[in-house]
């Protein structure tokens, strides 16, 4: 942005000059939406949109489509584009009138305006639309602004349809993992690859891998270079967070190669309020690595690890909700990991099994990388295409 000048510093072919500068009120002015009871609620086929968006349905719309809704009261700082003639509620401001600008822009334009700094109030945060009617801001005519609108329209519409196919591929991992591994008390699954047969045998992680607990490294040593440390803040839910931030290193794995990690090892968080949560599988790309206290390392002995490892994604929380209870500080024994029962068939379907889910989890992190990526584009040009 080039505030001198009043344009942005990406624009589209054709566009030239300086934007206008005007003030929220003259452009695309909020007003605090009606009151609707729950009792007063009749079923109907007009959205019902309050402060964290659409909530019900009702019989008759107080605003025409499209709208442009924001919250008022708790959940404030989210937009809401509204296609259909809608009923606002008095937990939402609305926008009254576009003054001939273009609905899409205005919707972007209030998504770049950030409205959660203009929030008040400790407990429930208010939206006070007089403070975001006072702010000037510049836009351009309405031309561009269509151009703008239906850019990011696109953008978010491709950010939609990554999102609706990892969802769906994750509904179809949780269906599978109910139905390829037994439920309580079977000794077979519901579904099961063809040639295979027989009744899986009951164990447990003591019996069928190997367990370790971390080294107690002095904190006091740690560098910024070296081997990295898997520390529990580092074990997230089903990935190693490796960010700058909270890593740490080690300057040598001399006389600690006992704690040295391998590609296919599990390490689970032992403390925090995410227990039986957070856990993940080490890759190469986390290596040379080196464990911490208060992690466990799980290596497969005679489990497939792939197998192992959907396991834990199955049931593993389960089995902590079971024999834990509520404390300031949650925390795992290794114990309570050593008891995680699992049940197992024959080396090769347990190979057939973890291989289809891996196959699963790598279109799963791809679709994740895509919407990372997508969002980082939106979020770039949101700050370069607006004034």
């Amino acid at each position: 942005m080039s505030p001198e000048n009043k344009v942005p510093e990406i624009r589209f072919k054709g566009f030239s000059g300086e934007w206008e500068e005007k003030r929220i009120i003259d452009i695309a002015p909020l007003q605090r939406g009606f009151d609707l009871p729950k009792n007063e609620m009749q079923t109907g086929k007009y959205p019902v949109v309050m402060s964290n968006g659409i909530n019900g349905y009702h019989s008759k719309f107080k605003a025409k489509a499209p709208g442009v809704v924001t919250g008022r009261s708790g959940t404030i700082g989210n937009i809401h584009y509204i296609e259909d003639n809608y009923w606002p509620h008095n937990t939402a401001l609305w926008v009254t009138s576009f003054n001939g600008n273009s609905p899409q822009y205005v919707y972007y334009m209030y998504t770049k305006l950030d409205l959660n700094r203009f929030g008040t109030g400790s407990g429930v945060p208010t939206l006070n639309r007089n403070d975001v009617h006072d702010q000037s801001i510049s836009i351009p005519e309405i031309e561009e602004q269509t151009k703008i609108g239906n850019y990011f329209q696109q953008l978010d519409s491709l950010i939609a349809r990554h999102q609706q196919k990892h969802e769906k591929l994750l509904n179809l991992k949780k269906a599978l993992l109910e139905k390829m591994f037994p439920k309580q008390g079977a000794t077979v699954p519901e579904i099961r690859f063809k040639g295979f047969s027989g009744e899986w045998e009951e164990t447990n992680l003591e019996n069928s891998t190997d367990l370790l607990t971390g080294n107690p490294f002095d904190s006091k040593e740690f560098s910024k270079r070296g081997v990295f440390l898997v520390r529990g803040m580092n074990v997230k839910r089903g990935y190693l967070d490796m960010d700058a931030d909270i890593s740490e290193y080690w300057p040598t794995s001399l006389e600690l190669e006992k704690f040295l990690l391998k590609a296919d090892d599990i390490v689970i968080q032992m403390d925090g309020a995410l227990i039986g949560k957070s856990y993940a599988k080490i890759n190469n790309e986390n290596l040379p690595a080196l464990l911490v206290q208060r992690v466990t390392r799980i290596r497969s002995r005679e489990i497939d690890p792939d197998f192992t490892y959907q396991y834990i994604q199955r049931d593993f929380l389960k089995h902590i909700s079971k024999i834990k209870t509520e404390t300031a500080v949650p925390h795992l024994s290794l114990n309570d990991i050593r008891d995680f029962q699992i049940s197992v068939p024959k080396t090769e379907e347990q190979t057939k099994i973890g291989s289809l889910f891996k196959q699963l989890d790598t279109l799963l992190n791809q679709h994740q990388t895509q919407l990372k990526k997508l969002g980082n584009i939106k979020q770039a040009c949101l700050e370069k295409m607006f004034v």
